[in-house]
């Protein structure tokens, strides 16, 4: 591999991370909550490291090569998960211990939302400003790479997605240049940032809560300001505000950016993913909304016109694995958080900021199943899977296999794994669940932070989490003996 260049862009990556502190620096000045000289501290460290490994080697100019594009990409997350947990380890308040920092920042910037930290209402206002942008950032990285860069390598949901389905993103890359397809996806998320922060603030939140609470909900990441999250507001108008920008952040930004720049709607209607992303959205909606209904008939828990939209806005929080929450899901009846749960397994679109295996591949898993059935009745007859259609590849449908299964046996070894680190069976799950599918709240003793579990459990949770972004072949395949022999 060349190492001079992998360098250079670590280097680069530190130095255009650094000022990513100024801001909460900059709200830590404001209010006077005694975060500044953790924010200006971290700004240095980062641009004092980042130009001690890019000076060496600033003129070195080669051509990455597939094995190292792999290597940036993993480096990508690591180096700025260490990066980010820098301030949350050094600040007077909360002053984590170094795992809690570096889980925070790790569930940040993948967009997981899992958090360390209780008592949110009473942290400095810097500080939870630093999560919120934290996770926007993350969210638009997430884009970036799943979109113009991941493909190039061959991997990733977008990879299946253009090579197999109609319609105008099947290309190498969106525009002919790198920096024009990320100019614009920049363009797209921060319209929908803007939109959802002023709609936020006219339906009743803060400015500073409208701001951050539209970062973590473009990004479908999870984090809030408030212990109780959405709950904290109490506004069916806030929560409907959520749902409509969670669950367009779950469509794919490649369409998004289609439809921006062409003005065609049809590239979001004739979508396949996108309509059977949308019916499950729906049958989910349809499913805890009555089971609500039947619930609080028996138990006098909620009230009809309550039950809709609580069950409404948890299906689209699981689902896009955004994880924020309304309302203690699991005093509900026992099937509704499993069922929660088992939605985020799905998530969005490919191409989207939403965690999971994305809706592409469980559709074309979907569609397997229906040909094999097909099959068993018909022995002779030659039946494809297609999307829309066109005919997809016994290629694509063996890698959506080979996904599967890899994704099945990371897995248990990580659930039984956690159960070998103390923690119970249905924690033990939903730890694994809600970290490789970046959702943030789960079920048993990490149903509401991951406080109570030990550094061990944490730190495989990291992993879960890094590998649930990057799609397990990312991260994988640096462990295996090929990549390394020349």
């Amino acid at each position: 591999m060349h190492f001079d260049i992998i360098r250079r862009i670590l280097g680069m990556l530190l130095v255009a991370f650094s000022p990513t502190m100024l801001p909460p620096a900059a709200v830590a000045f404001v209010v006077g909550d005694g975060g500044l000289v953790a924010f200006i501290t971290a700004a240095g460290v980062l641009l004092a490291l980042g130009a001690l490994l890019w000076l060496p080697v600033r003129r070195v100019r080669r051509e990455l090569r597939t094995r190292d594009g792999f290597f940036v990409v993993a480096m990508f997350w690591v180096a700025l998960s260490l990066a980010g947990a820098i301030p949350l380890a050094i600040a007077p308040e909360p002053h984590l211990p170094v795992v809690d920092a570096i889980f925070e920042s790790v569930s940040g910037l993948t967009t997981t939302g899992a958090t360390v930290i209780t008592g949110l209402d009473t942290l400095p206002a810097s500080v939870l400003y630093y999560r919120q942008q934290l996770q926007w950032l993350g969210g638009m990285g997430i884009i970036v790479l799943a979109v113009a860069v991941m493909p190039m390598l061959g991997i990733g949901g977008m990879q299946l997605y253009r090579a197999e389905t109609p319609g105008p993103v099947k290309d190498a890359k969106l525009t002919p240049r790198l920096a024009q397809t990320a100019k614009g996806l920049w363009y797209i998320y921060l319209v929908l940032t803007l939109a959802c922060a002023l709609a936020y603030w006219a339906a009743g939140m803060s400015l500073f809560d409208a701001v951050c609470h539209a970062f973590t909900t473009i990004a479908t990441a999870g984090f809030s300001t408030h212990d109780a999250s959405m709950g904290y507001f109490d506004s069916a108008l806030i929560e409907m505000i959520a749902v409509f920008f969670m669950a367009l952040s779950g469509v794919s930004f490649a369409l998004h950016f289609t439809v921006w720049r062409w003005r065609r709607l049809t590239a979001w209607t004739s979508d396949p993913e996108l309509r059977f992303y949308f019916g499950m959205l729906a049958a989910g909606c349809v499913f805890v909304v009555v089971g609500l209904v039947v619930y609080s008939t028996a138990q006098g828990h909620y009230a009809v016109t309550e039950a809709w939209h609580h069950g409404i806005f948890q299906v689209v929080s699981f689902a896009t694995t955004t994880g924020y929450s309304t309302a203690d899901h699991n005093m509900w009846p026992a099937f509704l958080p499993v069922l929660l749960l088992f939605m985020s397994f799905m998530g969005g679109c490919a191409g989207s900021t939403t965690g999971g295996m994305k809706a592409i591949r469980v559709l074309l898993l979907l569609k397997q199943g229906r040909r094999e059935i097909l099959r068993l009745i018909h022995p002779q007859a030659v039946i494809p899977v297609k999307m829309g259609d066109r005919p997809v590849s016994e290629r694509i449908i063996e890698a959506v296999w080979g996904f599967l299964a890899a994704y099945v046996a990371i897995f248990v070894i990580m659930m039984l794994s956690m159960m070998a680190l103390g923690l119970d069976q249905v924690t033990a799950f939903s730890a694994v669940a809600t970290s490789l599918n970046n959702l943030g709240p789960g079920l048993g003793d990490v149903a509401s932070n991951f406080a109570s579990v030990g550094p061990g459990a944490k730190l495989l949770a990291c992993l879960a989490m890094i590998l649930g972004r990057l799609e397990i072949f990312t991260l994988l395949v640096l462990f295996t003996p090929a990549f390394w022999r020349r």
